[in-house]
């Protein structure tokens, strides 16, 4: 059914000879790899188009991949062909022009709860939206063209989003993409030299986190990363992000919390999810957010909110290990 779509979308790209490509805002490498990979590759296959990237803000934690494109007038908008990857939402959507384009295209991998887009093509079973752009090309591999640079931008929003393919949601897919990707030229050593090298101060931070998290009763493990925290150990918000991952080697723990502020003027604080074994989503749909069943974002407004969706957190997995066996 799938390929259906990606015929679909591949004959409407070729009516236009505008497209512009968008994606959520605060963007992981998910979500910036799979945009740039699809710039890159409708460049290659499309020279006479002119194919922009266009939001409004960006990640350092990629910025070793190529830049985005400046935005343009509103008339071209209007004659342009839109294409939304990774987004569920479109209140999320980084580039607040998408709805002045002539039509609308969703492609994304979360739960769809809240359809737009004159097409979407959605599988919540895909480990990635970048499993989704390789799965684009190599549909239709005779029309496409591909290259390192491309590949490059493909697979790291893969091996970001699976955590190096160790979440559960990888499937035997992911890994077919990912090694054809890699014969393309891909030159892992230095990629993965730019995504998981860390500086001093950022060794520091972690360090901080290990001291500072905090275990509820039934094994959720949680930190709380304020904005004078990330300005003491000089983080973006994507750095400030990792703290979720420094938690997740403890034995007993299924579920970690990442709450890191903002910086904005409404002083919200943006909470990342993270679980083993255990359904965290339903959680973060219930505090504006959503996501995948084991890696979702929510967003809390103060202390008891925060507090609200740590006791949830303990609830859910307190009833999980008195259903199951098996757990680490």
């Amino acid at each position: 059914m799938s390929k259906k779509f990606t015929k679909l979308i591949l004959d409407k790209i070729k009516e236009y000879d505008s497209i512009i490509i968008m994606r959520h805002s605060r963007p992981d490498g998910d979500a910036v790899g799979s945009t740039m990979g699809l710039r890159q590759i409708l460049r290659l296959s499309f020279p006479e188009k002119k194919i922009r990237l266009i939001n409004s803000d960006y990640s350092d934690y990629v910025a070793f991949l190529e830049d985005e494109d400046k935005d343009v007038s509103d008339n071209i908008y209007k004659k342009s062909l839109g294409i939304v990857i990774d987004t569920a939402t479109p209140d999320r959507i980084s580039n607040k022009k998408f709805n002045l384009c002539k039509e609308l295209i969703k492609i994304d991998h979360h739960i769809d709860n809240n359809p737009y887009g004159d097409i979407y093509w959605v599988e919540e079973d895909r480990a990635s939206a970048c499993e989704m752009i390789a799965k684009f090309y190599f549909d239709n591999e005779k029309e496409l063209k591909i290259d390192k640079l491309a590949a490059t931008a493909i697979y790291t929003g893969m091996i970001t989003d699976t955590g190096r393919f160790k979440y559960g949601i990888s499937s035997s897919s992911s890994f077919e993409y990912a090694g054809k990707l890699i014969d393309l030229g891909i030159d892992t050593e230095t990629l993965y030299a730019n995504l998981y090298t860390e500086s001093f101060e950022e060794l520091k931070y972690k360090a901080f986190v290990l001291k500072n998290m905090k275990i509820t009763e039934n094994g959720v493990a949680y930190v709380y990363i304020s904005s004078a925290t990330q300005k003491k150990y000089g983080l973006n918000h994507e750095q400030a992000s990792n703290c979720v991952g420094y938690l997740e080697n403890i034995k007993g723990s299924l579920i970690w919390l990442g709450f890191i502020d903002n910086n904005d003027k409404e002083k919200t604080t943006r909470v990342r999810l993270r679980s083993r074994f255990v359904t965290v989503n339903q959680i973060a749909e219930q505090f504006r957010g959503g996501g995948h069943a084991r890696a979702s974002g929510a967003t809390v407004y103060n202390k008891d909110e925060m507090n609200q969706l740590i006791q949830m957190a303990d609830d859910t997995l307190k009833q999980y290990k008195k259903k199951n066996k098996n757990w680490i």
